[in-house]
């Protein structure tokens, strides 16, 4: 595991969850009212090595204001850096993103400095960044908006939002990137989701990553349901209803212990829920319940891993 320079975990590493494309998609979703406004670009090269600034959002032309709280400091070149709810924002990261908008003012022709905005995204408050910004750089740190951190003092405007904090009024796609999202959590995105079907293509990939990290909480989500037969049209809509059937019938487990409970039927022991509380991982359990059906080997249903 690589640290960086303060020991923390590498970004997106300790978990095995890709955050980023999901993180890609809320903000997509979260700004979709000025789409016809802005550009999205993603991991843009700064050289021809490693160096790539996470997301780009650019306006389309000058003078358009976006009234979106995550987005007010918005000018016409905005850079952002995310940070996982495992991964920490730091002093380096910091540094790293404030050189990457350095470079590409000095290397993009036509750019201005002056016309680039910093948005740093994480789900916490990064107290450590927040002294150095005030004692080594002389800036002031001020909570515009619940979850918004507007940092004043530095030529450049920057900003620092901790999802956490968010209204899920406002801004329920990214409050929600989250690995601890309970089952409430749960019903709003999804009720919004129902909603919204022309965004089906982000929502899917978005909650894809979000179920990997919240697995217990989604299954009381889909238990809890009144309806689940239209549980699972919404799914089949947002493209992910595949996706269950290949992770070893989850999806006909959860279903069949709901409708079960509902009836007053007795359910003997969920063979697969209780694969997940032994410590095994969804690809682990989709493989031994693939070799359980072909014969090749049984699937282990008592004891510790």
């Amino acid at each position: 595991m690589e640290t960086n320079s303060e020991g923390e975990k590498e970004e997106g590493k300790s978990d095995g969850i890709q955050w980023h494309p999901a993180f890609c998609n809320a903000i997509r979703l979260e700004l979709k009212d000025y789409e016809k406004d802005l550009n999205f670009v993603f991991e843009h090269p700064l050289t021809t090595g490693a160096l790539k600034i996470d997301i780009m959002i650019i306006k389309k032309a000058r003078g358009v204001r976006i009234g979106k709280n995550i987005a007010e400091i918005f000018r016409g070149v905005n850079i952002v850096e995310y940070k996982s709810p495992t991964g920490n924002l730091s002093v380096r990261d910091f540094l790293k993103v404030y050189a990457y908008a350095c470079l590409y003012a000095s290397m993009e022709k036509g750019a201005d400095i002056s016309d680039m905005t910093l948005t740093f995204v994480e789900s916490r408050y990064p107290q450590k960044l927040i002294d150095h910004l005030r004692k080594a750089r002389g800036c002031t740190v001020e909570k515009k908006r619940p979850g918004v951190y507007i940092v004043r003092g530095d030529p450049l405007p920057i900003q620092i939002i901790n999802n956490r904090e968010l209204p899920e009024g406002e801004n329920l796609w990214l409050k929600g990137l989250d690995n601890g999202l309970d089952a409430q959590g749960w019903r709003k995105i999804l009720a919004e989701i129902a909603q919204a079907g022309e965004d089906s293509g982000l929502m899917g990939a978005y909650i894809d990553v979000i179920m990997k990290a919240n697995r217990e909480s989604f299954r009381e989500a889909y238990e809890m349901s009144e309806d689940t037969l239209a549980f699972d049209r919404m799914l089949e809509e947002i493209g992910l209803a595949a996706k269950w059937e290949a992770r070893g019938e989850v999806r006909g487990e959860a279903r069949g212990e709901a409708r079960g409970e509902a009836r007053g039927e007795a359910r003997g022991e969920d063979k697969v829920l209780g694969l997940f509380r032994q410590g095994y991982t969804v690809e682990e359990v989709e493989r031994m319940l693939a070799q359980g059906r072909a014969g090749n080997a049984e699937v282990p249903m008592g004891g510790q891993r």
